[in-house]
């Protein structure tokens, strides 16, 4: 009976060591759908500890986009036939949105009973990477943050992307004006058109004219042949008009005319050009203290303000920066093929009390920065720019260092479950981790309770 027993732990330590050789996540479920195998490649690519996950319904684990309804696994177990290299998106550990391929199969007993389902599945993000970075495509996906305001915008950009109207982004210089403009192009119908985008502010009005609508062999002394414009290129697509504010009021009474009567004459030309084209405007400005000032003209800020977004600056979000910061090194470790791992405390304590005047792409140029110096491990507060650590003048960081990463952690997970009346799960749910290890932190933290749970109970 003992040597059974020590058979049966030795085809299990065995089976364990296997599972962790492979550079695939595995993980298996039992009929119940509870995590029954979980390895270490699993571990590596979702975040979740094998600890956590185990027990856990897979749904909970993974929160892919097909689990709701079109669940692979479940689908394989109720038709049997396995599903190979499927290309889904699932949340990991820190609520960041990663591509991965998956193939499912039946797991049996001896005598042919089906006892659950493994499945197989493979990091994307590399090649997802690379192929953004060959066809500068970006989605929804791509936009990090979990603050309320940035949450508010997920909520109504697929609705706004449905949608044909003008739309007018306002934001500082760096809060990703032209971003969401690409994530709106993408997620319209438009998408299999070509998104254009041209900086107004950087073109005299004669260059701008001529880049917008083109212009006909001739015109030029060096004209030879036709030049298309950005809104011939862009037809049945988006242009975004980025820096609006800086165009003259001659340039803003042809684009007036252009979004009212969805024409426009190429330069040389004496025949109007039909124009279908969605249009983006942006500013860092506020458009409706330039009218009121009288530099900016009231029809045409009517005609491109039918929907306007405020993209909040970083400092107004500063709990996205953690997120932002990950987002970063993710990012940075597929192109430079380096393997840091995280920023130190006190670097995250610096960064929380920054204020970053060039908003989130100060902070992805601070990150590379740290890139150029940092070769493996944590990024350390001597991997910063000198004005990050108070020794330069511009946008430099008080005395005070009172936001450790822990001291902000604990500020983090308490707004949360304080938001949600004291329920764990729902707090757990909207931070992007498991309840257990909520639990864990909030017992390790020493974190306090509300006397609610949010379910209307007092709390045990």
């Amino acid at each position: 009976m003992k040597n059974q027993k020590n058979s049966s732990l030795d085809q299990k330590s065995a089976t364990e060591i296997i599972l962790d050789s492979i550079a695939d996540g595995v993980f298996t479920v039992d009929k119940n759908w509870d995590i029954t195998t979980f390895n270490r490649a699993a571990e590596q690519i979702t975040g979740v500890k094998r600890e956590d996950a185990l027990g856990q319904r897979c749904c909970h684990v993974f929160r892919s986009n097909i689990c709701e309804r079109a669940c692979a696994l479940q689908k394989t177990i109720r038709t049997g036939r396995p599903i190979v290299n499927q290309a889904i998106y699932i949340i990991n550990a820190k609520g960041q949105h990663l591509p991965i391929s998956i193939s499912t199969a039946i797991l049996k007993d001896d005598q042919g009973n089906v006892i659950g389902g493994v499945e197989t599945f493979r990091d994307l993000s590399m090649m997802e990477e690379l192929r953004k970075e060959l066809q500068d495509k970006y989605t929804f996906t791509d936009i990090v943050g979990r603050s309320k305001n940035m949450q508010q915008l997920f909520d109504i950009l697929p609705e706004i992307a449905e949608s044909d109207s003008t739309i007018l982004i306002e934001g500082a210089s760096g809060t990703g004006k032209e971003l969401f403009a690409r994530a709106i192009h993408n997620l319209s119908s438009r998408r299999d058109k070509r998104f254009v985008a041209i900086n107004c502010g950087a073109l005299p009005d004669t260059l701008l004219e001529s880049e917008l609508f083109g212009y006909k062999a001739g015109v030029f002394t060096d004209a030879r042949k036709d030049k298309p414009g950005r809104f011939a290129l862009a037809e049945g697509g988006t242009i975004l008009l980025d820096e609006i504010s800086d165009i003259s009021r001659a340039m803003q009474a042809r684009l007036l005319r252009v979004l009212q009567e969805k024409t426009f004459e190429p330069l040389g030309s004496t025949e109007p050009v039909k124009a279908n084209v969605r249009v983006i405007a942006a500013t860092n400005r506020n458009l409706g203290q330039l009218v009121k000032q009288g530099s900016f003209r009231e029809d045409l800020f009517f005609r491109i303000n039918i929907f306007r977004i405020e993209l909040p600056e970083l400092r107004e979000r500063r709990k996205d920066i953690p997120l932002l910061v990950d987002y970063f090194i993710t990012k940075f470790n597929r192109l430079k093929n380096k393997d840091i791992q995280d920023v130190s405390e006190e670097v995250m304590g610096l960064l929380m009390e920054y204020e970053f005047p060039g908003n989130i792409r100060e902070l992805e140029n601070i990150i590379e920065h740290a890139y150029v110096l940092c070769r493996s491990g944590l990024i350390e507060t001597r991997h910063l720019p000198a004005m990050l650590c108070g020794k330069g003048k511009f946008g430099s960081i008080p005395n005070k260092r009172g936001v450790t990463l822990k001291a902000w952690e604990m500020m983090h997970i308490s707004d949360s479950i304080r938001r949600h009346g004291g329920n764990r799960i729902a707090a757990a749910r909207e931070l992007g981790i498991n309840p257990s290890t909520l639990f864990r932190k909030i017992k390790s933290l020493h974190i306090e309770l509300p006397d609610q749970n949010g379910r209307g109970r007092k709390k045990i």
